[in-house]
């Protein structure tokens, strides 16, 4: 794929078996899809689980990508590639093998029955929020009216931290 399509934000998390496995296979599924082009992808962050907290340790990343699906296709991808890599929805903030969420699809606001775009919780997470401000701290939340930069300012960094992969 070209450069055509929208610009996509999608975090990638895992806390269960392989973690860094994990991640990149549900990448390298992303990335053989047809209609998808992975741009670019952040580091991997080591974070503490939010919600359930009796849990492993989450791996998690971002990756930009450009796409064009309709961000209801990109959904149920997303969501067939966490099944292919063995998600098992049990309980809500549960261990998994492999969470994938639709963060930005370009400056859209999207509110459908199961589908919310910018994530819902974008902006309270810094484990979504400092892998996005790598890769692009001037980029303005449409909902918010803020940049991600500010954001990060604003929640910090506490959980979450740099994996040296090399």
């Amino acid at each position: 794929m070209d450069e055509a399509g929208e610009k996509v934000y999608i975090s990638f998390g895992s806390n269960q078996g392989d973690r860094l496995g994990c991640l990149g296979k549900g990448l390298l599924l992303l990335n053989l899809h047809r209609e998808i082009s992975i741009s670019r992808i952040s580091s991997v962050y080591e974070t503490d689980p939010v919600g359930y907290l009796e849990q492993p340790l989450f791996y998690n990343m971002v990756a930009e990508a450009r796409t064009t699906l309709s961000p209801q296709a990109l959904l149920s991808f997303l969501l067939e590639v966490e099944r292919k890599l063995g998600r098992v929805r049990i309980m809500k903030n549960g261990p998994r093998t492999l969470d994938l969420d639709l963060l930005l699809y370009g400056d859209r606001l999207i509110r459908e029955e199961n589908l919310f775009v910018p994530h819902p919780r974008l902006h309270e997470r810094a484990f979504v929020i400092v892998p996005l401000w790598e890769l692009e701290p001037t980029l303005l939340l449409p909902h918010l009216g803020k940049s991600v930069d500010e954001i990060k300012n604003e929640i910090g960094e506490a959980g979450v931290r740099r994996v040296p992969l090399l």
